[in-house]
């Protein structure tokens, strides 16, 4: 290394550099990475209330996750404030304006931070005296080639609150009306002053409105938009068009259906407002995992779907309806504008449940969401009415009304139907209800399609449905054609087959318990024999069904009592750090341990452990709970495991692959994420070959 810093004093050249770092590589492969380092600084807002500011820089090509990602997506960025009777939180952590970008491997959509994310988490301050807020800030850190769950503890001294002095002296005074009002003022300007500071932390992003993070809302916007187009070819719609076009053409012409346009979509963008206030970014996260909304969806979305095959109708009250239209008789502008009001109460037995997909996609946690999609829809349901009227000639092109319509109206129930299912089926999976399985709900897909292939055939009939000509029209076939396919598409489904074009709305793979794929893999080479899995005794924490090893592979969960099997049969242990929310575990496990030559050698030569570094729910039993050297108490497995593998083997990336003896020797060196096959076999047979030299 002395000749290496001659080297670069002298300026020699920079190729020889890399070489020399490449031969030294192997020596620092398994050293600590900090690709995020954390700050820490306070603000004073007032007497009461203190800001904490939590600033995280990032190093190039990696990136933080938001505080809002889907149930199954990675870990977000978590802020774990140890309890104390000195603080209250007031509201949840502040975040900067997040970069949103489509991962390929979780298949979904993603918030995430680079260089530079500024968090702000506001406290009342309850004691009048100097305190300590203590906790742990969790973030999953990721490049294009491994994952790292970095666990940070922080400290913020406050030097008490001064109200709260005063209080203490004056047991009996209240807080006044103007101490509340200067809070509130106090904390409202600096929401004004953290939103710009945010903005300016990513100021690229928020140059235009539909950047950055709000691509999505693009495509958003679009969808809402075909929502919309959707929702004029219902029967409580089509038929209104050339009625309201006639109107216009003899009362008031191009200006006034100009306004009635223009009032339908005010009206549609003030519903997403109202609901946007309602709800919130904060209620978003809340809203998407908890089984409360969810059940709620789900039972909304099936009462649509009845509603749609014409079993009852969801109509307005009446009185609201006729006050509406009594309003139309003033005439003019106001008349024009509650024509419009009009239309939308009365076509809501339609466009409600439409409206009800949109409102329910868009209260995620994004405050402009629900704008946005009110907007891509009414401006879709506004169109017709607007253009005819300064094209009326387009009228005579207008197909008639008739059964058709209901027909559309049955098509979109089916398809609520199908959004009910996974609207239980989040529930299902944060809780672990074990009700939806995959399977299940493919099979349940595969019977709502099936039958909805079947009635546009004509084999089935609903209430309001007229005696339709079966497959008259070349769209119709188009459609029945396209839903039997679906169908045909989603059976292997029910033996394994991934499904990767709507992987996103179904349940992830390790709830299926039929997988054709895993039986084929675990008898392949057997010969028909019956293959070791290494197994003596029951593994610990297996009961818990989110702990499973891919393909059918059988293995430990608990480091103490894998190397106690290993010692007993004498073989290596095959050590697995991994995590639920890594995505280059799961990328590995599926094409590099999916090799018939890496599992046959896995299930053979080896004991497997997989420790699972970022879980939140298993706890040890309480004899091996113990305090760590930053004297805090440990008392679940996710946290043992990130402790073993940085301070035991010196890494916190994942997935981190390991080969060991029972004396926890390593018999090769570590391997990460590397998607060459042929390597990770070599790596496997040596390490098995060094263990074998050494023991045998």
């Amino acid at each position: 290394m002395n000749y290496l810093a001659y080297l670069l004093r002298k300026g020699k050249t920079f190729i020889l550099f890399l070489s020399l770092l490449t031969i030294y590589s192997g020596s620092l492969f398994g050293q600590i990475l900090e690709p995020v380092k954390w700050s820490y600084s306070t603000k004073i807002i007032n007497d009461s209330v203190a800001e904490l500011i939590f600033t995280a820089t990032i190093d190039d090509k990696w990136h933080i996750y938001s505080q809002e990602v889907p149930p199954d997506g990675p870990r977000p960025t978590l802020f774990m404030f140890d309890k104390a009777g000195t603080y209250s939180l007031i509201g949840k952590a502040s975040e900067p304006h997040a970069e949103e970008a489509y991962d390929e491997q979780m298949e979904m959509n993603l918030k995430f931070f680079s260089d530079k994310a500024v968090f702000k988490q506001k406290v009342k301050m309850l004691s009048n005296k100097p305190f300590t807020i203590t906790g742990e800030v969790e973030c999953q850190v990721c490049d294009d080639k491994s994952c790292i769950l970095d666990v940070k503890s922080f400290s913020f001294s406050l030097p008490g609150s001064k109200k709260a002095k005063t209080q203490a002296l004056v047991a009996d005074a209240t807080t006044t009306e103007a101490d509340v009002e200067s809070d509130t003022a106090a904390v409202a300007e600096q929401d004004a002053e953290t939103d710009e500071a945010q903005l300016d932390v990513h100021e690229e992003y928020t140059a235009d409105a539909f950047t950055g993070e709000n691509k999505s809302l693009w495509w958003f916007f679009a969808q809402s938009f075909a929502w919309g187009l959707l929702a004029i070819l219902t029967p409580c719609v089509f038929p209104m068009i050339p009625m309201t076009v006639s109107f216009f053409m003899k009362s008031g012409g191009k200006l006034q259906a100009t306004v009635y346009g223009i009032s339908i979509i005010l009206i549609y963008v003030i519903f997403g407002v109202l609901v946007a206030v309602l709800f919130g970014a904060d209620f978003g996260n809340w809203l998407s995992t908890h089984w409360i909304p969810n059940i709620l969806f789900f039972l909304i979305f099936v009462i649509f779907a009845a509603s749609f095959f014409g079993y009852f109708e969801i109509r307005m009250p009446s009185k609201l309806v006729n006050k509406s239209v009594a309003a139309e008789e003033k005439g003019g502008i106001i008349g024009t504008i509650f024509m419009a009001l009009t239309l939308v109460l009365v076509s809501f037995s339609c466009t409600g449940p439409i409206v009800g997909v949109v409102v329910v996609q868009a209260v995620g946690g994004q405050i402009i969401k629900p704008i946005v999609g009110m907007l891509g829809f009414s401006l879709a349901f506004a169109i017709p009415f607007t253009l005819l009227a300064y094209f009326p000639s387009w009228l005579e092109k207008l197909p008639k009304s008739g059964g058709w319509l209901n027909t559309v109206k049955v098509v979109i129930g089916f398809i609520e139907l199908a959004f009910a299912i996974k609207f239980l089926s989040v529930p299902d999976l944060t809780y672990h209800w074990g009700i939806l399985d995959r399977e299940i709900y493919i099979g349940l897909w595969i019977v709502i399609f099936t039958m909805m292939g079947f009635y546009l055939l004509g084999k089935i009939k609903f209430p309001h449905d007229s005696d339709y000509p079966v497959v008259k029209s070349f769209p119709r076939l188009m459609l029945i054609i396209a839903t039997f396919a679906f169908v045909v598409y989603l059976i292997p489904g029910l033996w394994g087959a991934p499904l990767k074009g709507i992987s996103g709305w179904l349940p992830p793979m390790e709830t299926q318990d039929f997988d054709i794929s895993t039986i084929v893999r675990e008898n392949s080479g057997s010969g028909g024999s019956t293959i070791s899995y290494n197994i003596t005794e029951e593994p610990l924490y297996s009961k818990n069904t989110k702990f499973k090893l891919p393909h059918g592979l059988k293995g430990y969960f608990d480091l103490e009592q894998a190397l106690r099997v290993s010692k007993e049969l004498n073989k290596p242990l095959f050590v697995d750090f991994t995590g639920f929310g890594c995505t280059n575990c799961r990328e590995m496990e599926n094409r590099v341990w999916s090799d018939p030559k890496v599992l046959k050698r896995l299930r053979e030569n080896f004991v497997i452990v997989a420790l699972y570094v970022d879980d939140k729910s298993i706890e040890m039993p309480e004899s091996e709970w113990y305090t760590n050297e930053d004297g805090r108490l440990i008392k679940l497995l996710g946290k043992k495991n990130a402790e073993i593998q940085i301070k035991q083997f010196g890494s916190n990336a994942q997935p981190y692959y390991l080969i060991l003896d029972s004396d926890r020797t390593l018999m090769v060196e570590p391997r990460a994420y590397n998607l060459n096959i042929n390597e990770f076999i070599d790596f496997l047979d040596r390490g098995a070959e060094n263990y074998n030299k050494r023991h045998n």
